[in-house]
């Protein structure tokens, strides 16, 4: 993997998850690929998704559109 110098990755939690905070967080400030990580284990593994299929997926969620 290629090491990408450049500011610090934000990372941001929904507006929906509940009060103990368990949830998924998001970053979607790196050039090219949009992060996804468990926010229970912060230096765990990290998804990495291109911004298309990562605005398809968000758009199906919305849509309620996506398989089960």
């Amino acid at each position: 993997m290629e090491e990408v110098n450049q500011a610090p990755v934000t990372w941001r939690k929904s507006t929906r998850s509940n009060g103990s905070g368990d949830c998924v967080e998001v970053a979607d400030n790196l050039p090219g690929v949009v992060g996804l990580r468990d926010s229970k284990n912060p230096t765990g593994p990290v998804l990495t998704f291109g911004p298309k299929a990562w605005s398809l997926f968000v758009g199906s969620v919305k849509q309620g559109t996506l398989g089960h």
